[in-house]
């Protein structure tokens, strides 16, 4: 026996059993030393993601008022979490610029105006002519499939659902033709638009009610089917029209709320 290994020996009979799990952990981890300081991923995580995306979601539709205040607390309490998961949702919306700085820990919703909306606007009409034609060479037939699926959806719940619900289809059925364009870059900068399309869209969810029950919403409804059969016809001019045609729709449909609220 050579003197290290009998040093050795002598050593591993003194350490207690538990000296000698913690001594067999650490030549694991230096085997694989790029995941040593890696952990279990934490519940806080998963929970933070959740709470964002149904504040990103309740915000891109307009469930709060322009203005309104949004606590940490009463996130918190809302989908019963911790803190934590709460100020992480809060402060990702305030990065992509769906909220503002608020005070004590606080965020808010942005104020709204015209000049603001029409800058949005003209954002929204570049950004989205450019991935639906990118969508119409691109798209899969699975895409095709899904996006027929969806403006169908879209049309159907108008006389049996509330407004939220309507424009949330409604945003389900824009992104999926946006994903069709197959760009990594052009749906998340039309998804921040949309964030900062929100107090606006709150707005007009009272306007869109009022037309929903005498049945204007069949006019967004023959829009949403103009812009698939562009689609399946493979004609991109005709289906950026179509699509920047129904952005200008809602633009118009605002003016009227906006006037109310400086009034």
């Amino acid at each position: 026996m050579t003197k290290r290994s009998k040093l050795t020996r002598i050593f591993l009979s003194r350490i207690t059993a538990f000296q000698l799990r913690v001594f067999n952990t650490v030549l694991q981890n230096r085997a694989r030393p790029g995941l040593s300081h890696v952990k279990p991923v934490a519940v806080r995580a998963t929970l933070g993601d959740a709470v964002y995306r149904e504040l990103r979601d309740a915000l891109s539709v307009g469930r709060f008022d322009p203005g309104e205040a949004l606590t940490i607390g009463a996130i918190s309490d809302a989908f019963n979490t911790s803190h934590m998961p709460a100020r992480e949702a809060l402060r990702r919306l305030v990065a992509e610029g769906a909220l503002e700085v608020g005070t004590s820990g606080s965020a808010k919703v942005p104020s709204v105006d015209a000049r603001r909306l029409d800058d949005i606007t003209e954002a929204r009409v570049l950004l989205e002519r450019r991935a639906t034609e990118l969508a119409v060479v691109q798209a899969s037939a699975e895409d095709l499939t899904e996006i027929d699926r969806l403006a169908r959806i879209h049309a159907e719940i108008a006389n049996h659902r509330d407004v939220y619900d309507m424009l949330l289809k409604n945003r389900r059925f824009h992104f999926a033709i946006y994903r069709a364009s197959h760009s990594a870059v052009l749906p998340p900068l039309i998804e921040s638009l949309w964030l900062q399309y929100g107090p606006y869209m709150r707005l007009l969810s009272d306007h869109l009610n009022a037309a929903r029950e005498q049945g204007g919403h069949g006019v967004y409804a023959e829009g949403h089917r103009r812009i698939v059969a562009a689609i399946r016809a493979g004609d991109a001019e005709a289906a950026a029209d179509a699509i920047e045609a129904d952005i200008r729709r809602t633009r118009f449909e605002m003016q009227e709320p906006l006037r109310a609220l400086a009034g």
